[in-house]
């Protein structure tokens, strides 16, 4: 009982223990589900100025960009694309917000009249654009397709968009100015000149071997430019890459097959119940069969000129004689074997002239075409009898019959024209008969009434039959690299990656700087898989995977990861280490020199004195030295005559003594300078303004995160 009272006596401060245990477990739980806390950014592409891009909206953007590119390009280039316009959008628009810039229903409707003048759909019969075609194709999308009618919204809103832009930049170019002061600047920096004379000492006299730059030195440089040095979180990897290709074995094996179609066979038939003698390649008389039933790449059947065929097999294949077989031999990543099939004498080029008689059905055929093909077989032979008469009725047909609208013009003339640019069987026709012939022959396109009016440069031509088989990995060695890949996985449980790769000839391939939303890997190409698991939490350094590739597999290592932030060492050296050198081999040089005249420094030194002349400061260029900014600035602001201190330079370090001054003449009026420094800022607008105000705006990009 005593200890039933002291519990109802402490009643209230039980419960409150109870709630905060419970309290904390649910807490725990939630730091163990991250997702719950962070439900928002798993659905939030970016945050941009306070804006939010969900997900769900963004990746509907980047699939109709994908449609757009039409299998052209990737998902992550659909995806740089969309975020590229999202981006753009979102900054400006914060700035439309700002100056209160809007697009109302009037300067919409006078927006898509301007787009849409030249649509013919919402034209009326003079022509001109007619406002009631446009509100009823809306009408009619809104009632009949939701996606289709989204689709306009979304075409409205981005011409909104583009005017508001335009209408933003030319606000901020309306405000570009340049004063009387500036012109007269402009004026004076492009017309003050000076002439010099000066010592060069330059930098490469020191050889860079004897300058020694330590870590400590550049990893203060990156902290004294932080700016410079603003790198996104990268990994290192690297990688051995295993490919499915064919090995000697198998291009042996493909080329014994191929030996073997040369041969003549005796195989037993079931139906007939008798022996039957195959014929080989080189006997064969059907070659068209034989070489389909046997090769990769089907037989095209067309005669080529010498200048047409590979100049690898050209001197073995031109001069066979008919049934003759060369090969096998090995031809972009074929193996084949190629047979003179038939020989002949044709021209180069011809001219012809025709009538094209299209029937329903037929390529290109207008939807106005009525006759079937019998009905336009039948007018082609009746158009060649009158003609057979009358060559003279030809261009009158033409004009009135030929559904050629690319000759038509020209009497249905098509001047001379190599081999293989028409059709085959108008080709055929022209190219083997004489000049003056005249015939019908039928193509997908119709009939053709054609008359041979000219040839040029008949030589000798050649039919190659060829029997290609692709130089492919063979199911063995598919299985060999399975195995090798596999073997090579089990083993990086107990033995370093480099090592293992090295003692089995594997070649490793380090890709150093990938970032989260990177897709390609150099050697790999895009390869979004390895990034993404490159990224995730749980991959650490040292962590390996297998992916599958084109062709093969590879096992890629994560080496290194780098946080957001400045770069480090080794990364930085590149653009740094010439930077401190040059530091360095100044204080070398300026320690050295006691000389306070250009003689005395160029004797000591074993060097000349040099002069350049009429020099300004808009193109700060010294002859025999090169652009040296800092040095001409200095030039400047000495008076004539006044020798300079020692003045480092781009290019090394330079004493200059300035030996005459000329001052551009005044102007009465600086407006013309005033006008070019206007033009000056209002073009940067176009090219800085927009990158301005994304520096200046806040952006959390989710992508990595948010976006497979």
């Amino acid at each position: 009982m005593a200890v039933l009272n002291n519990i109802r006596k402490r009643g209230l401060f039980l419960i409150i223990v109870i709630a905060l245990a419970l309290f904390s477990f649910v807490l725990a739980d939630l730091f163990r589900n991250s997702d719950a806390l962070m439900s928002k950014s798993q659905n939030v592409v970016a945050t941009i100025n306070g804006k939010d891009i969900t997900r769900e909206d963004f990746m509907q953007k980047v699939e109709l960009a994908q449609r757009q590119m039409g299998g052209a390009g990737t998902t992550t280039q659909a995806m740089n694309r969309v975020w590229d316009q999202e981006l753009r959008q979102a900054v400006l628009e914060t700035q439309f917000e700002k100056l209160g810039l809007s697009i109302e229903t009037d300067e919409m409707r006078d927006l898509l009249r301007t787009s849409l003048a030249t649509n013919p759909n919402f034209q009326n019969e003079a022509g001109l654009f007619d406002e009631a075609k446009l509100n009823e194709y809306i009408a009619n999308l809104k009632a009949t397709s939701e996606i289709a009618y989204a689709q306009w919204v979304d075409y409205e809103n981005s011409i909104a968009t583009n005017s508001l832009q335009q209408d933003y930049f030319n606000m901020v170019k309306a405000g570009m100015m340049g004063t009387v002061a500036e012109g007269e600047l402009e004026y004076k920096l492009q017309n003050d000149k000076i002439d010099i004379k000066f010592v060069q000492l330059p930098y490469a006299s020191i050889p860079d071997s004897t300058i020694t730059v330590s870590k400590g030195d550049i990893q203060n440089y990156i902290k004294a430019h932080a700016a410079e040095f603003k790198v996104d979180e990268t990994r290192d990897l690297r990688y051995v890459k295993f490919e499915e290709v064919a090995s000697v074995a198998d291009e042996d094996q493909i080329k014994a097959d191929l030996e073997e179609l040369l041969k003549g066979r005796v195989e037993y038939n079931e139906t007939t119940k008798a022996n039957d003698t195959v014929q080989g390649f080189g006997t064969a008389t059907d070659n068209k069969a034989f070489i389909n039933a046997n090769s990769d790449i089907k037989f095209n059947d067309r005669f080529q000129f010498k200048s047409e065929i590979s100049k690898a097999i050209v001197d073995s294949v031109y001069n066979l004689n008919v049934g003759d077989v060369y090969g096998p031999y090995k031809d972009a990543g074929f193996l084949k074997l190629t047979k003179l099939i038939a020989t002949k004498n044709l021209p180069d080029s011809a001219q012809a002239r025709h009538i094209l008689i299209p029937f329903v059905g037929a390529a290109s055929a207008a939807a106005d075409v009525t006759q079937t093909e019998a009905q336009a077989k039948a007018t082609a032979d009746s158009l060649l009898s009158v003609l057979k008469t009358d060559i003279t009725k030809f261009d009158t047909f033409v004009t009135d019959f030929s559904s050629d609208l690319g000759s038509v013009e020209n009497g249905g003339r098509y001047e001379y024209f190599g081999y293989n640019r028409m059709v085959p069987e108008f080709r055929d026709f022209v190219f083997e008969n004489n000049k003056g012939d005249l015939g019908v022959v039928k193509s997908n396109f119709g009939f053709h009434i054609i008359e041979v009016e000219g040839h040029k440069n008949t030589q000798k031509v050649v039919k190659l039959g060829t029997i290609a088989r692709k130089i492919e990995a063979s199911e063995a060695t598919i299985d060999k690299v399975f195995a090798d890949v596999s073997n090579f996985e089990i083993a990086l449980e107990n033995k370093d990656f480099e090592t293992l790769a090295n003692e089995n000839s594997y070649a490793v391939r380090p890709v150093n700087g990938v970032k989260a939303l990177d897709e390609n890997i150099p050697g790999l190409n895009a390869q979004r898989q390895i990034v993404r698991w490159a990224f995730e939490e749980g991959t650490k350094v040292g962590d390996y995977k297998r992916f599958t590739v084109s062709n093969g597999f590879v096992v890629v290592q994560v080496t290194a990861k780098h946080k957001a932030g400045l770069m480090d060492v080794e990364q930085a050296s590149v653009n740094v280490l010439p930077k401190l050198r040059k530091e360095k081999k100044a204080a070398q040089i300026r320690e050295r020199i006691s000389a306070t005249t250009l003689q005395d420094l160029a004797t000591a030194e074993n060097t000349t004195v040099k002069t350049s002349m009429a020099i300004n400061m808009k193109n700060p260029t010294i002859s025999g030295a090169g652009s040296e900014p800092l040095v001409v600035g200095q030039a400047f602001a000495l008076n004539e005559g006044q020798t300079s201190g020692l003045i480092n330079g781009d290019k090394g370090v330079y004493m200059v003594e300035v030996t005459k001054k000329t001052p551009a003449v005044d102007l009465e009026n600086y407006q013309g300078f005033s006008f070019q420094v206007e033009q000056q800022k209002a073009n940067s607008v176009n090219s800085k303004l927009y990158e301005a105000l994304k520096e200046a705006s806040e952006i959390e990009d989710n992508r990595a995160n948010t976006v497979q």
